[in-house]
């Protein structure tokens, strides 16, 4: 049976694989890794469970190897992408780009019958198609100002975990249009995000009110709505944040733009985390970074939470201190408030939720309930509205 493989074929194809030196990442891809591992077993006994598990591997995320090739190229981050998003170029890189590339669209259409048997149908073949790799990544290098490369440009969320920024794999998906009533406080928030990614100076934004007013929504549908314009939010939590001035400059020489939003943003009067942002909001967005702002939302609009004991201290210079801790907001170029709607308001944004939900009661009837909803959970909110008319679609209502 051995005399009928094509040994040279595969060991050549493993070799030329082994020889990626731009691309040489994906050979740490599992899938890539076990590719090769396939290729270099053929001669060998371990051949079976070598094939068994490149199969296994790939099949977790599709049945085309072709595809799932050239995808792991796309998102492959290398020298000479990130030269690209900086406007170099080297010419011994480009030229061995283009080799690699040929290597990689080979290796690519790859199939068992290449080299080994399979007369008793002792593996299910994976699918291949002719992709153009040359065309299909020199379209991406035109694309990646706006689509990103790496891990940002298979996700437009990330947060931050154990020091290092991961994609968030399931983020909200609101839209802006899923957010009715507050289209006049959130056009001075886009005009702003519109300013950072047409690369124009932007300002770091806080938005504070009443709970339940759409602050963080806002925010979120925003970097929803931008995702396919260079935008991505990296989302901060209070704890974090002596890791950002090492975020800003992991992100200084990316082409795309970023959002470092910090939710529900408050402190107490002694918190260490006051002076860690306050050294980043210093100075303007434009000396610090041109493809980055922080954008923050609070229910309070000086996010001390300040009590009478503290009034009471042995500070020397209280009401400077004092004022120092107050003044945090004004280092926020773009101050947003959010309140409670009134009742007309409150029934406007009802009135459009429900027709987001195909809720077709009378409008009379609808809007009574509303109001009698809002009373028994505290008041009028967009957050009260949508649980009202998510409770009258379920049926619970």
């Amino acid at each position: 049976m051995t005399d009928t493989l094509d040994l040279t074929y595969a060991h050549v194809m493993y070799a030329r694989m082994r020889t990626l030196a731009v691309f040489r990442g994906l050979n740490s891809d599992p899938v890539v890794a076990a590719f090769n591992e396939m290729l270099r077993s053929v001669s060998d006994l371990e051949f079976a469970d070598a094939c068994g598990n490149f199969e296994s591997l790939l099949f977790a995320s599709g049945d085309c190897w072709s595809l799932y090739l050239l995808n792991a190229v796309l998102n492959d981050e290398n020298a000479a992408v990130r030269m690209h998003a900086c406007g170099e170029s080297n010419g011994t890189i480009d030229a061995s780009v283009i080799r690699e590339l040929k290597v990689l669209a080979d290796a690519s259409m790859v199939v068992l019958s290449d080299f080994t048997w399979d007369s008793a149908g002792l593996f299910t073949p994976w699918k291949i198609y002719a992709i153009d790799f040359k065309k299909e990544y020199l379209h991406h290098l035109e694309e990646v100002s706006v689509k990103g490369y790496g891990m940002f440009a298979e996700a437009h969320v990330f947060s931050l975990k154990e020091d290092r920024l991961v994609p968030v794999r399931t983020p909200d998906s609101r839209r802006l249009s899923e957010l009715p009533g507050y289209e006049a406080e959130r056009s001075k928030i886009i005009a702003n995000v519109e300013a950072l990614l047409r690369g124009e100076p932007a300002v770091n934004m806080l938005l504070y009110g009443d709970a339940g007013t759409g602050k963080s929504s806002t925010i979120k549908a925003i970097a929803n709505e931008y995702a396919d314009q260079g935008l991505r939010l990296i989302e901060v939590k209070k704890n974090q944040l002596y890791q950002i001035p090492d975020v800003l400059s992991e992100l200084a020489d990316q082409p795309l733009k970023f959002i470092l939003f910090i939710d529900d943003l408050s402190f107490s009067t002694y918190d260490d985390n006051f002076a860690a942002l306050k050294a980043i909001l210093e100075g303007s967005v434009s000396e610090r970074s041109d493809n980055t702002i922080v954008a923050a939302t609070s229910n309070r609009r000086h996010m001390i939470r300040e009590l009478m004991s503290d009034r009471m201290g042995d500070d020397i210079h209280e009401n400077d201190t004092r004022e120092e801790l107050l003044s945090l907001s004004a280092r926020f170029g773009l101050i947003v408030t959010f309140q409670k709607p009134d009742k007309n308001r409150y029934l406007y944004i009802v009135k459009e939720v429900a027709k987001e939900y195909g809720v077709t009661m009378d409008e009379t009837e609808l809007c009574e309930r509303a109001e009698q909803y809002a009373l028994r959970a505290g008041g009028r909110t967009p957050r009260v509205a949508r649980q009202f008319i998510e409770q009258i679609k379920s049926g619970v209502l």
